[in-house]
């Protein structure tokens, strides 16, 4: 069964939410293979997953943060040096080809899920 590219995207855009609001930014998980997928080179994936899940994460936190989940104590001890962080990883990946980014990209999802698995 083959599905239109508009439901494709509404499906995923659906699914990319609800990881986002459950795991916190996890709808990269979802967009990147997706973004693939639908024809997006590694890279440009990539980026493009941060400005989808940028403004889904200010949405979940903001419900979290009406919720009263938001511990904005621990966040700020992460912020300055994540902010940093994300500058160099930008920076980083121009320097990667396309297959390495996915290798690595790959490695870090089962890392993550064992360790999900075996906790």
């Amino acid at each position: 069964m083959r599905i239109n590219k508009k439901c494709f995207n509404a499906l995923t855009g659906i699914a990319v939410g609800i990881c986002n609001g459950f795991f916190g930014s996890g709808g990269g998980m979802i967009a990147v293979p997706m973004l693939e997928k639908g024809g997006s080179e590694a890279k440009k994936a990539h980026a493009t997953s941060i400005a989808i899940t940028l403004p889904l994460s200010i949405i979940s936190g903001l419900v979290y943060f009406k919720g009263g989940s938001l511990d904005f104590s621990q966040a700020v001890k992460f912020i300055p040096l994540g902010l940093a962080g994300a500058a160099v990883g930008a920076m980083l990946m121009k320097k990667l080809s396309n297959s390495l980014l996915k290798r690595i990209f790959g490695a870090l999802m089962i890392i993550a899920g064992v360790r999900i698995f075996m906790k």
